[in-house]
């Protein structure tokens, strides 16, 4: 039955269901890159009308998530070499200007707000909590945009870095991980509670680098799930 959208439910709040709905699946990868989605199946889901559904997927378009073909199957979009690369070459020139502002201009309740922040990664760590850390991780970077009076860079950092989680759902070894970038985010904190600027952006380089391998790994292991970019 197709739910009926009243001018109090705004149309735009179904949208938005359905667009965190196939973000959360797509991002998990519990829907693999190359997987068909169908518009009819979506929208009997919901209980929409096919608008909605529309409007959801061209959201998820602009975001590389998915693949709108006209008068073909809509799919998840397979991973691009070359867009990775952008996305980490972007991440990095944000990121380190962003630990350069916070290192000039954390104060001591900053650096207080940082030391709460590691402390419940270790309590993540204690508790094996993997999602939870995910959201941690977050945290500490948008806090660190925030002390460098740049809040708005974390929208970059935030949109560039979901695009290398979800390619790194097939590899990652996070009880391994979580460690070593735990101790990372100690020496950004350091650097940036010293009012190190250089030393805070190398410490974020270090961390951002911890990666690279991983990602080379996958794209071998995993060549199906990735986009020809010869042509």
């Amino acid at each position: 039955m197709t739910r009926m959208i009243t001018p109090t439910q705004d149309k735009r709040g179904i949208v938005d269901e359905i667009v965190d709905f196939l973000y959360a699946e797509i991002t998990s990868l519990r829907l693999l890159p190359g997987t068909r989605i169908s518009e009819p199946d979506i929208a009997e889901r919901f209980g929409v009308s096919r608008q909605p559904v529309r409007d959801a997927f061209r959201r998820l378009e602009a975001m590389e998530l998915i693949l709108v073909r006209p008068k073909k199957a809509t799919e998840v979009r397979k991973f691009s070499a070359l867009a990775i690369e952008k996305s980490r070459f972007l991440r990095a020139a944000v990121e380190a200007a962003a630990l350069r502002e916070a290192a000039k201009k954390c104060g001591k309740a900053d650096g207080f707000q940082l030391d709460a922040c590691i402390a419940m990664q270790h309590r993540a760590l204690a508790q094996n909590d993997h999602a939870g850390f995910g959201v941690l991780d977050y945290e500490f970077h948008q806090q660190i945009c925030q002390i460098g009076g740049v809040p708005y860079a974390f929208d970059v950092i935030r949109a560039e870095k979901a695009k290398v989680d979800r390619l790194c759902v097939l590899g990652l070894a996070k009880e391994r991980r979580m460690p070593e970038l735990i101790a990372d985010h100690e020496a950004i904190a350091a650097a940036i509670k010293a009012n190190d600027p250089e030393a805070a952006a190398s410490a974020g380089m270090l961390h951002l680098s911890r990666l690279d391998e991983t990602i080379a790994a996958i794209r071998i292991n995993n060549a199906a799930y990735f986009e020809d970019d010869r042509s």
